[in-house]
């Protein structure tokens, strides 16, 4: 399976945003774009240069696509279905990303970033309804309870994980339940709950060219 394996620290340092890829790193002042920020390379730290609006989009939807931690083509995929739903085609995209399982993990505290939920999913540790699941990019539906593997619940890392969950919180379309290590779904999320500065109307423009 294709994967993205560059540094994820660039990535922050390339779009100018902490876009929280490597979990407690972070929120530490190990992180690199807290050290560094400015974009990655020898030329780096040189004199900004005004974007095309074509740039602009495309970096838009860069950043996304290293938010969520895709490739082009499945990313693009997303885009086709987004455009395919009733409603405003940016803001199905985002919903429809945030209902991925790993990102759902992620949200519940299991893992400390979108990645280490990819890999704890993968690994069959994630329930959904009682039945393993190993796909990342499995979408949660109303209802769904996702929770942890009986086997997994002593990992230290990932209790290490829910307890520091308070620090980012978690939204209100999941009903955590810290002792018994699961989740459930109480509604599909929406647009005004995804708080990270993403300009979707900006990906709708760069594909609709």
């Amino acid at each position: 399976m294709a994967r993205n394996i560059g540094a994820a620290c660039r990535s922050c340092r390339r779009e100018g945003l902490k876009l929280y890829l490597k979990g407690d790193r972070c929120y530490s002042d190990k992180c690199s774009y807290e050290r560094r920020a400015f974009g990655p390379g020898q030329h780096g730290q040189a004199r900004f240069k005004k974007l095309s609006n074509y740039a602009i989009q495309l970096r838009e939807k860069q950043k996304v696509k290293s938010m969520y931690g895709m490739l082009e083509g499945q990313f693009r995929l997303y885009f086709h279905r987004a455009d395919l739903q009733k409603g405003v085609t940016g803001e199905n995209l985002l919903v429809l990303l945030e209902r991925r399982l790993d990102n759902t993990v992620f949200r519940l505290g299991f893992a400390s970033s979108r990645g280490q939920a990819r890999q704890l999913v993968r690994h069959k540790h994630i329930l959904i309804n009682g039945k393993k699941v190993d796909i990342p990019s499995f979408l949660i539906s109303t209802g769904d309870v996702v929770s942890l593997k009986e086997k997994s619940r002593a990992n230290a890392g990932i209790n290490d994980n829910l307890e520091a969950v308070a620090r980012r919180g978690v939204p209100s379309w999941i009903e955590l339940d810290k002792d018994n290590f699961k989740g459930t779904i109480k509604t599909l999320p929406n647009r005004e709950e995804i708080t990270m500065p993403i300009q979707e109307q900006l990906i709708v423009e760069l594909y609709s060219k």
